[in-house]
């Protein structure tokens, strides 16, 4: 999913507000949370997900796997904070053309 400069900025600007939605605890992944954080990329679209592993290589990478598992964007990481987005095409776009 290819994003332009105005889209990610915008994204970013709507994720300011956001409370993470999906949470992945210091055990790592569970298959219920691959469920719920695609049921939130469904239905918001853009998602913030907070991951508590306290290791920082192995954070970025479950973010990383999330993002190619579920064929979203990452918008943004911020430490433990990350922005995703996945274009529904059933619904409006939360983005603006």
């Amino acid at each position: 999913m290819e994003l332009n400069t105005k889209q990610i900025k915008q994204l970013k600007s709507l994720g300011h507000q956001l409370s993470p939605i999906v949470t992945v605890g210091q055990h790592g992944m569970k298959e219920s949370i691959n469920t719920e954080l695609e049921l939130a990329l469904n239905f918001h679209q853009l998602v913030k997900i907070k991951v508590g592993l306290g290791d920082r290589d192995k954070r970025n990478e479950l973010i990383d796997s999330l993002v190619q598992h579920h064929k979203a964007a990452l918008i943004q990481r911020i430490g433990n904070i990350a922005l995703l987005y996945k274009r529904n095409s059933e619904k409006p776009s939360v983005l603006s053309s």
